[in-house]
């Protein structure tokens, strides 16, 4: 299986887009995205300094953006998993078909509006922490006052809360872990961005979503999300929830990632899967003159289209790795949407399955005690009544 990652923010660089306007469709789609969120993004993407889109306000619609442009290049409907790193996850929605591109930029544009006014209402920061035992650096970051903004990886967790606790972190670090301060506005990813979750929130709620067509994973949890609505509240939460990248990976791992492609400006996710995903295949675009190993990546691991374009039936999938325990529902059993027919027992408790539409149950794809990982299909729903 084939997983397209788009990055977060930090991962930009002056001038990464340049080369991207030598192909067609590329420029138009940028300027119509700039009226949509009054933001020059051919500038920021070609010609702006470091500095310029260094601000939180213009970085995250420049990012999705780029992972949106770069992704029109390339044979998505192979992809069989896609996932984004923070506003990375935004891109992310629209590549599964959950929000419009529109949707995604203008979205982007709020959302790092909204929390570089939120950073500017306190003195706050972040900080890497490099090494160490990963619960005990956690464990070492809230007894400073501070939050684990994003777990990365095992060797990599960003601390993030006022400027004060974090100048006090590194005596407190257990041995072989340091600190490195971040330049970054604020502490993203904790409660100090509570403003911004609440802005973003009030417009989410207008907007229109569709369910996603390939697995989506959430950086909530690192499980797949099946409904457009879910995943729209889910992004919205997460301007004050940690960002758990660990468990993106090991998801990824689980259900069997066997290649990668991180889009543009690529590097950062490239590198933690490299470290933690022992044996994937991984192609980094950042000019078009990736494009060529990229398509190949998809050639060799992509999932061919379906020869049904519109099926008349809809597959309910495990949102989580573990047993799958089914109710008791014999089939041809009629099921309402939000009728909860089974779930799926983790190492952190049970996680409802639930049908995201009304038919019938044509047939069980898991049965009882079943190990399934996220994204596995369990069962098949159709005749919608």
């Amino acid at each position: 299986m084939l997983a397209v990652l788009a990055p977060g923010q930090g991962s930009q660089k002056p001038g990464f887009l340049t080369a991207w306007l030598d192909l067609p469709g590329t420029e138009a789609r940028l300027r119509w995205w700039s009226a949509l969120t009054g933001l020059d993004l051919l500038a920021l993407g070609t010609t702006a300094g470091a500095d310029e889109i260094r601000q939180t306000a213009r970085t995250q619609p420049l990012l999705v953006a780029a992972a949106l442009v770069v992704a029109e290049q390339l044979p998505m409907y192979d992809a069989g998993l896609v996932a984004g790193h923070s506003v990375g996850e935004l891109a992310a929605a629209s590549l599964a078909g959950v929000l419009t591109p529109e949707s995604a930029v203008s979205l982007a544009a709020l959302r790092g509006r909204e929390m570089a006014a939120a950073c500017a209402l306190q003195p706050t920061g972040m900080a890497a922490v490099l090494g160490g035992d990963a619960e005990q650096v956690v464990a070492a970051i809230e007894a400073t006052g501070l939050h684990p903004a994003n777990r990365n990886s095992a060797g990599q967790i960003v601390a993030a809360g006022p400027l004060d606790a974090i100048e006090k972190l590194s005596p407190a670090l257990p041995a072989g872990a340091r600190a490195r301060a971040l330049q970054v506005a604020g502490a993203f990813h904790t409660p100090y961005m509570a403003p911004a979750e609440q802005a973003l929130a009030a417009v989410a709620a207008g907007i229109s979503t569709a369910d996603p067509t390939k697995i989506l994973l959430s950086n909530l949890d690192g499980m797949a999300v099946t409904t457009g609505r879910e995943v729209l509240s889910r992004l919205v939460r997460q301007v004050t929830a940690s960002v758990r990248w660990d468990l993106c990976m090991q998801t990824m791992a689980e259900i069997g990632v066997t290649a990668i492609v991180e889009l543009a400006p690529a590097g950062t996710l490239a590198g933690l899967a490299k470290r933690a995903m022992a044996g994937v295949e991984i192609v980094t675009v950042n000019s078009p003159d990736d494009l060529p190993a990229a398509r190949d990546l998809f050639a060799r691991h992509g999932v061919a289209p379906g020869v049904e374009p519109t099926p008349h039936f809809q597959v309910v999938v495990a949102g989580a790795a573990g047993t799958f325990e089914p109710a008791d529902l014999p089939e041809g059993t009629e099921v309402r949407t939000g009728r909860v027919i089974g779930q799926v027992v983790t190492r952190q408790g049970p996680v409802e399955v639930t049908t995201h539409d009304s038919g019938v149950l044509i047939e069980w794809l898991a049965h009882h005690d079943d190990p399934v990982a996220p994204g596995q299909p369990l069962a098949r729903i159709g005749g919608r009544s």
